[in-house]
């Protein structure tokens, strides 16, 4: 598989890419722009105080994304992607035009009216935006895809919102900001003229305008599949704790480091580089398919520093003068402040980006663009919810370090409800670890593995965890007939019951529970699902691959499909084998990091796998690597 990178220099992608890098950073450009010159000189314009102006304003930006979503999903799969997002592009030189026109009259209602107007936009651009991906990557490179997407967003967020801030402070500052917009849309609209046209979706579909009734519906959409909803949930969560850490930055800056401006820039800086490098990451932690187990792993590391930089941060306020960015930096607490933040954003990264990938691969195609306007509506409800649940905190007597501790737990404690809600998250992350830290593991052949309809696995039978390696490498769930002692051992259990395997007993220890299981094989394979067994009945105690048994005749019998014979390389020997006795007894055996490989070959057909023809076709797909 090519680097994520590569994706860059193809049309498919890299025109794409440019558009919403453009996008957002013009949106934070005039955002913030718009924020400092009513923070500033309000009075020019307004005898409200600046604060209601700020809140005022990033309410007017969020509403049209409770407004318009749902309109926006509806004709994102009703018509072709690219020309919605030419049209929104074109649309996005008028609102900076006409941004350019309230600065120039000083008029504050105008400029807002235009931050509405950039909020609708956003809201148009926002289903096309993630739904367009699928239809131009294939499935290995949605993680690739979306990490470059969401890195690309935090750093152009980033760059927009530095670049506001200079460019309002600048003497004509409004006329600076109003040619950089203009310039910036323009290049949007340019970059968008050669993204290739995707397919349409449902193009009988009928538009409902009505904003209420479209939006029920639209959330209706996202519950249909209870893993897309739940990871709905879980990126809704993610701006939700998103939100909430972002809107203290000022108040952290100055009332617990002491500084001015300048240090609320470097803590956005350093969040947004950590987003951008743990997005960046999630291909290579991943390999080529959506690697869901990076969710809890990413949620862990939301909360554990999040908590250190709770107790890191004196509750105490500053008093004094604001201290310049050297002086800030100048003291540890500054840099262990910064070590949290990167660290927050690189698992905030291992969170968000697989959540993306699997909505995108998970949803039904027609309605993929409505569940995913569905998902801005979630996100913008969580983020305002957010505002003011902050904002009740703060009112209430709460120091801002007390505001982190909130947060850190509370995204603990909903981490666990939705993993508990759908355990398949925490087994893929139990499996994922296991093939990062205790082994290095290499696959090859995995496109033998049908991507979709029953067909049985056979694989020789090595360790206790032969199981979790193959489902770490395979993209589909396979349900394993398991030895009902292995399936009943502490923490293997939850693996093998999480994944829905199959326990067996052999005929002459309990008959009953030999028929169960054959039935259940069965019923699986009559529903379309992979089915994994180890036909040699036992784990080898010499490194050998043991006769086959006749079980999968049995199997066959009654579902002939296709079988595909699979080698696990390199396990004899380590921790959980048997090698020199019983496994498990000897911690740190080949010590840590052992590589292993998985080779899977080309499928069988039920005529021809004969339990011996599928023995020496594992024999040698395995060769001498034991």
């Amino acid at each position: 598989m090519s680097s994520q990178f590569g994706l860059l220099r193809e049309r498919r992608f890299l025109p794409f890419f440019l558009t919403q890098f453009l996008g957002a950073f013009n949106d934070n450009l005039y955002k913030n722009a718009l924020v400092v010159l009513i923070t500033f000189q309000a009075a020019r314009f307004t005898e409200m105080s600046p604060g209601v102006l700020v809140n005022l304003a990033a309410g007017l930006f969020i509403l049209p994304f409770f407004l318009f979503s749902a309109t926006a999903g509806q004709l994102a799969d009703k018509f072709e992607k690219s020309r919605l997002i030419r049209v929104t592009k074109g649309m996005e030189i008028g609102i900076m035009g006409l941004a350019t026109t309230a600065f120039a009259l000083e008029s504050l209602g105008l400029m807002f009216a235009t931050l509405f107007l950039m909020g609708t936009q956003s809201s148009l651009f926002g289903p096309v935006k993630y739904a367009i991906l699928p239809a131009h990557l294939r499935e290995e490179e949605l993680v690739g895809g979306n990490a470059l997407v969401e890195s690309g967003t935090f750093v152009s967020i980033l760059l927009g919102t530095i670049a506001g801030g200079v460019m309002i402070g600048l003497d004509a500052g409004t006329l600076w900001v109003s040619v950089a917009a203009l310039v910036v849309a323009t290049l949007g609209y340019l970059a968008s003229r050669s993204i290739p046209p995707a397919p349409i979706a449902d193009a009988g579909l009928a538009i409902n305008w009505n904003p209420l009734t479209e939006t029920w519906r639209n959330i209706g959409f996202t519950r249909g599949n209870r893993t897309v909803f739940l990871s709905i949930l879980g990126i809704s969560w993610f701006w939700f704790y998103g939100a909430l850490f972002l809107s203290q930055f000022p108040g952290y800056a100055r009332e617990v480091l002491g500084g001015d401006e300048h240090a609320v820039t470097l803590l956005l800086a350093v969040f947004s580089v950590g987003i951008g490098i743990g997005s960046l990451l999630c291909e290579k932690l991943s390999g080529p398919h959506v690697e869901i187990g990076l969710v809890p792993f990413g949620s862990i590391g939301l909360s554990l520093f999040a908590l250190d930089l709770w107790w890191a941060s004196p509750e105490a306020a500053h008093a004094g003068e604001a201290l310049a960015i050297g002086a800030v930096l100048s003291g540890a607490l500054a840099w262990r402040v910064i070590f949290d933040l990167v660290m927050i954003g690189v698992f905030g990264g291992f969170f968000i980006v697989p959540l993306y990938a699997l909505i995108q691969s998970r949803s039904e195609p027609s309605h993929r663009s409505r569940i995913i306007a569905g998902n801005n509506i979630l996100n913008a409800a969580f983020m305002v919810v957010a505002a003011v649940l902050g904002a009740g905190l703060l009112a209430a007597g709460a120091t801002i370090p007390q505001l982190i501790l909130v947060t850190a737990i509370l995204n603990a404690l909903v981490a666990i409800y939705i993993y508990t809600l759908v355990p398949e998250f925490l087994l893929r992350f139990i499996v994922w670890m296991l093939v990062h830290t205790v082994y290095r593991l290499e696959v090859e052949g995995e496109s033998h593995v049908p991507q979709e309809g029953p067909a049985l696995i056979v694989a020789n039978h090595v360790s206790f965890v032969d199981a979790l390696v193959i489902m770490a490498a395979c993209r589909r769930p396979i349900r394993f007939v398991m030895d009902h002692q292995i399936f009943r051992w502490p923490i293997l259990s939850f693996a093998f019951r999480t994944s829905r395997a199959i326990p067996i007993a052999s005929a002459r220890v309990d008959p009953d529970a030999t028929r169960r299981a054959f039935d259940e094989v069965g019923r699986a394979l009559d529903a379309g699902e992979l089915v994994g067994i180890f036909p040699e009945g036992h784990i080898t105690d010499d490194g050998e691959i043991h006769r086959f048994r006749p079980g999968v005749r049995t199997i066959l019998k009654r579902n002939p499909v296709p079988v595909v014979p699979m080698a696990l390389r390199g396990l004899w020997g380590s921790f959980f084998s048997r090698k020199g006795g019983r496994a498990m007894s000897k911690p740190f055996r080949r010590g840590v990091f052992n590589r292993i490989a998985l080779v899977a070959g080309a499928p069988i057909v039920p005529a021809d796998a004969a339990p011996e023809t599928l023995q020496a076709r594992v024999a040698a797909l395995r060769g001498d690597a034991r």
